[in-house]
């Protein structure tokens, strides 16, 4: 009793793209040669046999010609409203960037300005300086600070 249970639904089952294609083109009075597929070693019978992508073809809705130029200037629109988008994000992020490189000179520039120099003229007392106090000392160009 379940043995002829599983012979039909294994027949019924079995019908893959091929003998569906078979069967439509008999009542179209074609022959359409499929071979016939035995039972699958992997038991899964209602698998299909897979075709390739490239043999899958799926048509698209023809459209009317006004249609399809109607989209297309649509397409246009739309992608130059982004590139112009984009172009005023650019230019924007450029002007805050030389902003940046422009306040930070300046900044730097008024530190310069704003420090208080001591000339050392004896060698001597950077041997007897302490640590902490050698490492706040910096070297400085005299000749761009305009100090006396």
């Amino acid at each position: 009793m379940e043995q002829i249970e599983t012979d039909q639904t294994e027949k019924g089952s079995a019908l893959n793209s091929c003998e569906q294609n078979a069967e439509n083109s008999l009542d179209d009075q074609k022959l359409d040669p499929c071979p016939v597929r035995g039972k699958p070693k992997s038991g899964k019978i209602w698998k299909s046999q897979k075709e390739r992508f490239a043999t899958v073809k799926k048509s698209l809705r023809g459209k009317k010609s006004s249609q399809q130029i109607a989209y297309r200037e649509e397409i246009k629109q739309i992608k130059e409203l982004s590139r112009s988008i984009k172009e005023t994000k650019r230019l924007e992020n450029e002007a805050k960037r030389l902003r940046r490189e422009e306040n930070k000179r300046r900044r730097e520039e008024n530190e310069r300005k704003s420090e208080i120099v001591q000339v050392i003229k004896n060698p001597a007392k950077l041997k007897r300086m302490r640590k902490k106090q050698l490492r706040m000392i910096e070297k400085r160009d005299l000749s761009k600070l305009n100090v006396v």
